[in-house]
């Protein structure tokens, strides 16, 4: 186990595991997808979380991933031990010419005031576990400012939460069409009000209005499309149904 970094103190053993597990759950992602970024087994993840034991040359990596919601503090270190500003982005070597060097901290200042919205992962990998029909592919990444995302989504429960998941299939057309983006609200796991979700039922995963419909059993969302070709149907209590996120902006293509 590792508990010094170019002796730099940090947190150690059950201490380092709790702090792993809440950087996990605040950045709002499966050890599965954890152990994906990392080449490794979802066990390992779950080994550093119950002893807190991470290989040296894997906590710079630990530290980029997870710089977007936690800070050096978070890992027991103060902003003057750690190797990277105060911001929470790694200070790591590029390459320039042929020489590695260390970016400005204008430049470091600049690149992490951005917002970085990433492609929704579900299980890991985007489809996996899932059938997503007629996905033509998809939208891996978008980088934004601040004010941008301010100003253009609203009514969410954090930025941190916002991802993309590119639209698939004509159901929903006219509202939006296949390779379109949809930006979705991953802090919203529950139909509680109506609108557009991203959910799957069973394997297979749609984008659809949910309607909650009061009937005379219970209530039960019915699931809609746009696309007048296209039939509702309703999701009852016993189906194995998962809402991923809610929808909050899309954006239609058009040719020209």
């Amino acid at each position: 186990m590792y508990c010094l970094i170019e002796d730099k103190a940090m947190l150690t053993g059950e201490q380092l595991g709790a702090a792993i597990r809440a950087a996990i759950e605040k950045k709002g992602v499966s050890k599965v997808a954890v152990a994906a970024y990392f080449g490794v087994k979802p066990p390992s993840v779950q080994d550093w979380i119950n002893r807190g034991t991470i290989g040296k040359e894997k906590l710079p990596k630990l530290w980029t991933y997870f710089a977007d919601v936690v800070g050096p503090e978070h890992w027991g270190l103060s902003s003057a031990e750690a190797p990277y500003p105060t911001d929470g982005v790694v200070q790591s070597e590029i390459s320039v010419g042929g020489v590695n060097v260390i970016p400005s901290a204008h430049s470091l200042q600049q690149e992490t005031s951005d917002v970085v919205i990433r492609q929704f992962q579900t299980g890991g990998s985007m489809g996996k576990g899932i059938v997503l029909a007629e996905q033509p592919g998809v939208i891996k990444e978008w980088r934004v400012s601040e004010r941008w995302a301010q100003e253009n989504v609203h009514r969410i429960t954090s930025v941190k939460n916002l991802a993309i998941v590119t639209g698939f299939g004509p159901s929903m057309q006219p509202l939006f069409n296949p390779g379109d983006p949809l930006l979705v609200d991953r802090g919203i796991n529950r139909a509680d009000v109506d609108g557009i979700y991203f959910f799957r039922v069973g394997e297979e995963g749609f984008v659809k209005q949910l309607q909650r419909i009061p009937t005379a059993a219970g209530l039960v969302l019915r699931a809609k499309s746009y696309n007048s070709l296209y039939d509702p149907f309703d999701i009852v209590e016993g189906m194995d149904f998962e809402v991923f996120a809610r929808v909050v902006k899309v954006w239609r293509g058009e040719e020209f």
